[in-house]
């Protein structure tokens, strides 16, 4: 079975880091590629950064660029997503997607708030 599961989110104040982490089953992250999505409230759900299935490929949403960085592990078939510098418009629930899968994970809160 396809799965992913997220984790690593929570209430973070202005400024402050959180790294989350997408564990994949079922396939392997090695061969694919893997994108985290936010869906802030009252927004459309938007992709921040995706990482192709070597690692030598990332991309970042413009207001993100600089400050996060994503990774993966092939050997623990986990991706992360270091979120540095956080700002309450990052505020939102948190996402990983594997395209060739169509599948998505049930979500990480993130919240940044003073």
């Amino acid at each position: 079975q396809v799965q992913l599961v997220e984790s690593g989110g929570g209430l973070v104040q202005p400024g402050g880091s959180l790294t989350l982490s997408c564990v994949a089953s079922g396939f392997a992250i090695r061969t694919n590629s893997i994108t985290w999505y936010r869906e802030a409230p009252g927004k459309e759900r938007e992709p921040v950064a995706q990482i192709n299935a070597s690692g030598e490929r990332r991309e970042y949403k413009a207001s993100v660029q600089g400050r996060f960085a994503i990774s993966k592990d092939n050997a623990k078939n986990t991706v992360f997503l270091q979120m540095n510098s956080l700002k309450p418009e990052d505020t939102g629930a948190y996402y990983c997607y594997a395209v060739r899968y169509d599948c998505w994970g049930q979500g990480t809160q993130v919240t940044v708030s003073s």
